[in-house]
């Protein structure tokens, strides 16, 4: 008659770790990836043209656009956060390493909003029509919008999933603050070894060595 055994079979464990070894760096080069492209991307978005217009100047059509910039400060501001986070997740661990993926998840989906909003905005050129004019109520007129918001919604997408990885298989990847504290910690101090007075082949060790041979 056979046994059954709970026990589960070292080949199993064995093949489980390395499957979770392997996705470990598989979504930290991911998220890596996701992250820092994301962040550049969102940055570089907003540097550019988003909208253009007219205002009626002198009796003429005056040019007017607007960079992502002043349209929206959001997507750049997330950006940094997001980028910041990421690097965060490697300093802390646990809960902490939670909170930091929560973090970074949430500038992505910050960036993805506010690129969308400004996407349709049009209180920046309204503003520069009233400066051009001279007339607080005027507005832009021909207003048109370019493709950079949403080039800025694609950068919050990528920031997101990386903080999304990071709440997956965070638990999976290395801490810096570990590594510092296996090289910083203090090592123990090695104790010389006894000086034979009647081998000159230790005199001249400990006096390579910097001590005394001949102290107590």
């Amino acid at each position: 008659m056979g046994y059954v055994t709970a026990v589960p079979h070292p080949r199993s464990e064995a093949a489980g770790s390395t499957g979770s070894a392997r996705a470990g760096r598989l979504s930290l080069a991911v998220a890596l990836l996701c992250g820092a492209l994301g962040a550049a991307v969102a940055l570089l978005a907003t540097r550019q043209q988003w909208s253009e217009g007219t205002a009626t100047v002198a009796g003429g059509a005056f040019p007017l656009t607007a960079q992502g910039s002043d349209v929206t400060g959001v997507p750049a501001a997330l950006a940094i956060v997001g980028l910041a986070a990421l690097v965060a997740v490697f300093a802390v661990r646990r809960a902490g390493r939670v909170v930091v993926a929560v973090l970074l998840a949430l500038s992505g989906a910050g960036t993805v909003a506010a690129a969308l909003l400004g996407a349709s905005d049009s209180s920046a050129l309204d503003e520069k029509a009233a400066q051009a004019s001279g007339d607080t109520s005027a507005s832009v007129d021909a207003l048109s919008h370019t493709a950079w918001p949403y080039v800025a919604a694609v950068g919050g997408v990528l920031l997101l999933l990386a903080g999304l990885l990071a709440l997956r298989y965070g638990r999976l990847w290395p801490a810096m603050s570990g590594r510092y504290e296996r090289g910083g910690a203090p090592q123990p101090r090695r104790k010389a070894p006894a000086v034979d007075p009647d081998r000159p082949e230790d005199l001249w060790k400990a006096l390579d060595r910097g001590e005394d041979p001949t102290g107590a």
